[in-house]
């Protein structure tokens, strides 16, 4: 019976924590834009740039 003791306040705590990991996420808008991160991956890569010939040539 003395757990409770301790789960009471560790549950508290950690309600508090994600209390305040929500709205530090809602302050530094971590949720204003919803769309763009699931459009991501869909998007294709920019072509890698071609070689200089200079560096590819034999010294």
């Amino acid at each position: 019976m003395n757990i409770v003791l301790v789960l009471i306040p560790l549950s508290l705590v950690l309600l508090a924590a994600g209390v305040s990991a929500f709205f530090w996420g809602v302050n530094h808008a971590q949720f204003d834009d919803l769309d763009t991160p699931a459009l991501m991956p869909l998007a294709e890569d920019p072509p890698a740039p071609a070689p200089d010939r200079d560096d590819a040539s034999p010294k």
